[in-house]
């Protein structure tokens, strides 16, 4: 009674807020309906069909691939590459430390407010980088590519500071018998790092690997504010938000998205906790 007492609230909470809309958004997305109306058509798995038989959609699928690809592995491994130099004896280190990790507390529309300003064409200060170097300034909001890149970009800049700091939290640590075991062998530092650290690191690449994949998955405010119009950047979740507020207004085939967003969260955290975590070494 204590229990129910206690986790009853929470039960509810999570009921009502989570489940209930989860399930709510699965069933709009079998309607045609419109933002707004008062009146929805059933039309079943027409909206899934559509979308999986769409150019558009597939276009959508790969940018989100990209996208998440990039940012992922972006951060994690220069990240990691960050929490190595930070790790050492360096002069101001603190507030090395500090400032790395600083944008990742930073609001997302703030920063891409920011950086819009940087990769202004005309008025921006890489622009005037690279005219002072004789360098071509490239359209960025107006091809699709650069669009991407730009924002890929930014997302790395803005989350590098969590998975270095983790991992300099994961490098401090290493037990330093191991490490100095490791040298007494002769080894160097690749082969102490390659051979000693990084299987200590594992729990700590498994755990960012989840994060930051299903992170950069629900990516939304750089993608808002930096290009509004998704104009190479519609991953799904903006294609979500597009589709029932960015002058679509198709609300049914939204929620089919969504939940098309939802069920591959699922699927990547399933295959992560079962495949994945068996390759990973807890000390």
């Amino acid at each position: 009674m204590i229990f129910v007492l206690f986790a009853a609230p929470n039960i509810g909470l999570i009921l009502a807020f989570t489940y209930r809309p989860l399930l709510t958004n699965i069933y709009y997305s079998t309607l045609d309906w419109t933002l707004g109306a008062s009146v929805a058509t059933p039309i079943g798995l027409d909206n899934y069909i559509e979308f999986f038989t769409s150019a558009e959609s597939l276009g959508v699928l790969r940018t989100t691939a990209i996208f998440t690809v990039a940012t992922v592995g972006g951060s994690i491994l220069l990240g990691l590459l960050l929490a190595t130099v930070l790790n050492r004896r360096l002069t101001g280190r603190g507030f090395a430390r500090a400032t790395v990790f600083a944008p990742y507390v930073l609001s997302g529309v703030g920063i891409g407010l920011v950086w819009l300003f940087i990769f202004d064409p005309t008025t921006g200060v890489l622009s005037a980088i690279l005219r002072a170097l004789s360098l071509p300034v490239p359209e960025w909001f107006l091809q699709p590519n650069l669009s991407l890149t730009m924002v890929i970009v930014v997302y790395i800049w803005k989350n590098l500071g969590y998975c270095a700091v983790i991992y300099l939290a994961a490098l401090q640590a290493v037990p330093r018998d191991l490490l100095e075991a490791a040298a007494l062998d002769g080894a160097g530092r690749w082969d102490t790092f390659t051979k000693v650290v990084w299987p200590l690191l594992s729990p700590t690449s498994f755990f960012l690997l989840m994060t930051t994949l299903l992170s950069s998955l629900q990516s939304f405010d750089l993608i808002r504010i930096m290009t509004p119009l998704g104009n190479g950047t519609t991953t799904l979740m903006y294609d979500a938000y597009l589709q029932a507020f960015g002058g679509y207004n198709r609300a049914g085939y939204s929620a089919a998205v969504a939940t098309i967003l939802f069920v591959l969260l699922l699927a990547l955290t399933v295959v992560q906790l079962r495949l994945i975590e068996r390759k990973v070494h807890y000390a």
